[in-house]
């Protein structure tokens, strides 16, 4: 049996369309992405896989909205006593 092609995929097979590149990476840029690489002891190709989802979720507004409202559901948003106080007797001498 033959693996069908991707363009006959559809949402009854298990193949999906993926996005396939090789991009011309200038040698500086592939020293560092090597050093990096060494260092953390990781191929290289798992290196640049990194910082392209990396890059792409900083950009994404969507996923920074989401992650900002992961962050805000664990920080207590209950006022603190003092600076409400502190508040409070601004306003209550201050001028209206």
């Amino acid at each position: 049996m033959s693996r069908p092609s991707l363009d006959d995929a559809t949402e009854t097979t298990p193949y999906t369309r993926e996005m396939r590149s090789a991009p011309a990476i200038p040698k500086a840029l592939a020293a560092k992405i090597a050093r990096v690489a060494r260092r953390l002891r990781k191929a290289p190709r798992l290196v640049l896989k990194e910082a392209i989802d990396e890059y792409v979720a900083r950009h994404d507004p969507e996923a920074i909205t989401e992650a900002v409202n992961r962050v805000t559901e664990l920080m207590d948003s209950r006022p603190d006593p003092g600076v409400a106080g502190a508040a409070r007797r601004i306003l209550e001498r201050t001028d209206w």
